[in-house]
């Protein structure tokens, strides 16, 4: 009853003729740009360094393809800039049918490096960069009733983990956010996906030095991205395995949790 409860809300249509994709200059997000524009999508691509963002679209921007790519200057860690990027992406392009907000960036903590200054820098980047865009572009899809929002949280957001303790804390507080905002959100015919992914290899996780388990190649990720936006789910969580054990782990009580935790230090 719910899914056609939500289906009747939001409608079938999942064609994205526009899309913008923050932090789309490297890893998922330029994976998922691909895909978009190998299909015939229109996406623009955010990120802070405008040249990254021209090298990209000079490599995929090809006459055989119908999609295309362009680049947005877009700092998600300042209001005004997000404003700025939002009022220039609407003025050239219109209002996108999905917007991906996708920037983010990771920092791993112990107690030799225990300082506020990682929690404050990943708190900018991965929860407020979201916050920021929510804010600007919230009005204008709600004054016309549709569109798709896709957040890209983690599954470090589902429990505390040895070293994630600033990323897996940002990632946690989005994955609130996003449970919080969902039903005011459909109710407004806006369907807003929560995108948890596990270890997807990206420049991001190249500097990781611990074992990444089950991890997945950024294209396999943009595919089940695509996959779950177009079935309108509200998680999208991958790979399948590894979240079943994470969202186990979080329910076993804190006597066991810790003793299996404790496996996971440096």
């Amino acid at each position: 009853m719910f899914r056609s409860f939500v289906i009747s809300k939001i409608g079938v249509d999942t064609s994205w003729k526009l899309v913008w994709i923050t932090g789309g200059g490297s890893g998922i997000g330029l994976a998922v740009a691909k895909q978009l524009v190998r299909k015939g999508t229109k996406v623009i691509i955010s990120g802070r360094h405008e040249q990254a963002l021209l090298e990209c679209c000079d490599q995929l921007n090809q006459p055989t393809l119908s999609g295309s790519l362009h680049p947005l200057v877009c700092d998600v860690t300042s209001l005004e800039s997000v404003q700025a990027a939002w009022q220039m992406l609407i003025q050239n392009y219109g209002i996108p049918d999905l917007v991906l907000l996708n920037a983010g960036n990771h920092q791993p903590v112990t107690l030799e490096n225990f300082s506020p200054e990682p929690f404050q820098q990943l708190m900018a980047v991965n929860y407020f960069g979201v916050v920021n865009c929510l804010s600007v572009l919230l009005p204008d899809l709600v004054s016309r009733q549709r569109g798709q929002i896709g957040v890209v949280a983690s599954v470090a957001g589902y429990s505390g983990l040895p070293t994630a303790a600033a990323y897996g804390g940002s990632k946690a507080a989005l994955i609130n956010t996003c449970e919080a905002l969902y039903p005011e959100l459909l109710e407004q015919g806006i369907q807003l996906s929560l995108i948890n992914p596990g270890f997807v290899k990206t420049p991001l996780t190249d500097k990781n030095t611990f074992a990444m388990p089950f991890l997945v190649d950024a294209d396999r990720a943009a595919t089940v991205i695509i996959r779950g936006l177009q079935l309108k789910r509200f998680e999208i969580a991958f790979p399948r395995v590894f979240v079943m054990l994470l969202k186990v782990l979080r329910l076993l009580p804190y006597s066991l949790y810790f003793r299996l935790t404790r496996k996971l230090l440096p």
